[in-house]
């Protein structure tokens, strides 16, 4: 019997790093924000209002990248300002739609 040298698989979805990683790089790429500018993004960070980058038209351009790359759907009526507002609201809105897939 040969003993498994990789760690199991998660089939709950991608851990936080991944979707933390992947939630910046949509930021580089709709936004065309620096690779510093996301690297330095906290929970706290604000997003909308505070990145000029960040408009209504780049929200839409943002929400829908968000939905092809983690391969969920947002519904209107789930997005509230919470989300928008700072980068960890962001975040959580990705990993509880990611978790639910």
């Amino acid at each position: 019997m040969t003993a498994q040298t990789s760690a199991p698989t998660d089939p709950t979805g991608p851990s936080r790093t991944e979707i933390d990683q992947t939630l910046r790089a949509i930021l580089r790429d709709v936004l065309g924000l620096s690779e510093e500018r996301t690297a330095d993004l906290s929970p706290a960070s604000g997003l909308f209002g505070h990145l000029p980058e960040l408009d209504s038209q780049a929200v839409a351009d943002l929400l829908t990248e968000m939905e092809d790359r983690f391969d969920i759907i947002i519904e209107d009526d789930e997005i509230d300002g919470d989300h928008l507002e700072t980068y960890g609201g962001l975040l959580a809105l990705a990993e509880a739609k990611a978790a639910a897939r």
